[in-house]
């Protein structure tokens, strides 16, 4: 899907090295549901997703945020089969979950906004360009299933 240099696979993991998922997935799929509020009919079963506050506070917002995340984990673990490593959440959120595909380049753009906001002036705009490399290809290979 992606050639990757050794550049690129280095910042990769020196990016994600820094994350810390139980901190950084609530947020960033928090304000997924903050600010595309669409994007909340795929989680009906949340409970209150009112106002920010309510999804910030969120219990149910915040663990799946942290299984995001961690779902993550293994495309930075597997970066030469990003497609192989996520076929299957591709099939279960295309076929059973029936997902519009493009939530995942907002997810991915909203972490980004995260990430960018926790580390600050460290994460420069050629680090930042190679991490969106990656998640661009993360989110081609969870839409892999739609087309």
């Amino acid at each position: 899907m992606a050639d990757w240099t050794a550049a690129e696979k280095s910042t990769i993991a020196g990016v994600w090295g820094k994350v810390n998922v139980n901190e950084i997935g609530p947020q960033a799929l928090g304000r997924v549901l903050i600010v595309y509020p669409w994007t909340q009919r795929y989680f009906g079963s949340f409970g209150d997703l009112s106002n920010a506050a309510a999804i910030l506070g969120n219990g149910k917002v915040a663990a799946h945020g942290k299984v995001v995340l961690n779902a993550l984990d293994k495309g930075v673990k597997n970066m030469d089969n990003v497609k192989g490593t996520y076929a299957a959440l591709s099939k279960l959120h295309c076929v059973s979950l029936k997902v519009d595909p493009d939530n995942f380049r907002l997810l991915a753009d909203c972490l980004t906004i995260v990430i960018a906001t926790k580390f600050g002036a460290a994460f420069t705009p050629e680090i930042q360009a190679t991490w969106q490399k990656f998640l661009s290809v993360v989110v081609v290979a969870l839409g892999s299933q739609y087309f």
